[in-house]
């Protein structure tokens, strides 16, 4: 049975998440773009992981120190794609796509890490998968919503950011949670300030409300990455994490539907069909958690 506090992280993680995707959301519908949502992202998370030092830890050979820039690129690529993906296809869609890393989660723990994963695990992962295959189904997307893109682009964060959860549960024991995790995401930093060349407008440009999203969507999100990848530097537990970590897609729907007017998503008047086939695939997911929790 799966000790409940290693649960306690990856959940909160799960609601932050949902709320800083539709802060996202709501601030790309007021013009700010995804290059200015990655760089304020990750520079918020660049600050925020700071705050691991805390924790202590080793300082490697010079030799290991190719480690946490690997880190660094898969966290920047995970979350290029991610924005890119919520940013042009629904939340509702996009989030529960993201949980598909989790079935690469295992895969990649028993080929890089050579652990055995239980049935339970498995099975959780499989039904996973299974309910992000109906919420992407042809009949559970609603009219003129660019699904293939969203899929696609949601699919290569979630490759991104399974290879990330396995390397960090890899690498961190030879760091220590104060060393690897603060030095890569601060690493993501220093790579994303070459993103801002990219911007279609200087920042100070954009209308004040759009900034306000973009500032809210950023902290909530750097916030929501603190806690999941420290659960998984704490305690070691990379695929329980996840799939605890995936209900976001079922939160990512009831939100929509109950508080989608607070962020102004047009999501909140999907038809009852659509809703339907997501509320089957967000019941899959619920009973992978269940298998998690027993």
């Amino acid at each position: 049975m799966t000790d409940p506090q290693t649960l306690i992280l990856p959940l909160a993680a799960a609601f932050t998440y949902v709320a800083a995707a539709l802060s996202l959301k709501r601030a790309a519908e007021l013009g700010v773009g995804l290059w200015h949502t990655t760089v304020v992202s990750n520079l918020m998370a660049a600050v925020l992981f700071q705050a691991l030092q805390f924790f202590g830890g080793n300082w490697p050979p010079l030799a290991l120190w190719w480690q946490p820039l690997v880190v660094a690129l898969l966290f920047l690529s995970g979350q290029v794609w991610g924005l890119f993906a919520l940013q042009r296809g629904d939340v509702s869609v996009a989030t529960p796509v993201m949980g598909l890393k989790i079935l690469l989660v295992a895969a990649f723990t028993t080929l890089l890490l050579a652990q055995g994963l239980g049935w339970r695990l498995w099975l959780a992962a499989g039904l996973s998968t299974a309910g992000i295959a109906v919420l992407n189904h042809a009949g559970a997307h609603r009219t003129g919503a660019k699904a293939t893109t969203t899929i696609l682009s949601a699919g290569a964060a979630a490759v991104s950011f399974a290879l990330f959860d396995v390397l960090v549960q890899k690498w961190s024991p030879a760091w220590g949670l104060g060393r690897l995790l603060p030095l890569s995401v601060a690493l993501v930093g220093v790579l994303s300030c070459g993103l801002i060349p990219l911007f279609p407008a200087p920042l100070r440009s954009l209308p004040r409300p759009a900034r306000r999203w973009l500032g809210t969507g950023g902290g909530l999100m750097a916030l929501q990455s603190l806690l999941f990848v420290s659960a998984i530097a704490l305690y070691g537990q990379a695929t329980v994490s996840n799939v605890v970590y995936s209900s976001r897609g079922v939160w990512s729907i009831a939100a929509v539907a109950l508080l989608g007017h607070w962020f102004h998503s047009a999501e909140k008047d999907l038809g009852q069909s659509v809703l339907g086939r997501r509320l089957v695939g967000a019941a899959l997911m619920f009973t992978a958690i269940v298998l998690v929790l027993v």
